[in-house]
């Protein structure tokens, strides 16, 4: 009896330390990837990953300024997920 309850024990501390290793995983929030056809994929945004080509990334991100004016201009019509 007391071996199993030493088995018992082991697991739980082995799923209790597999739990957090996830958990942190999960915690590191957004990630980037090279998609097998060479655009950049960010992945913890939705359901499925944001993937643009370089230069689509570029464009985006120069027009930072004018999509959070966007952003502030229409911010009652927009959505917060949650």
């Amino acid at each position: 009896m007391a071996e199993q309850e030493l088995d018992l024990k082991a697991e739980l501390e082995r799923l209790r330390n597999e739990n957090a290793a996830l958990k942190k995983g999960a915690a590191t929030g957004i990630t980037m990837k090279v998609s097998d056809k060479g655009a950049l994929s960010i992945y913890g945004m939705g359901r499925f990953p944001v993937t643009l080509y370089k230069e689509q990334w570029l464009k985006l991100m120069d027009m930072a300024d004018q999509i959070r004016a966007f952003i502030s201009a229409n911010d009652a019509k927009l959505k917060t997920k949650e």
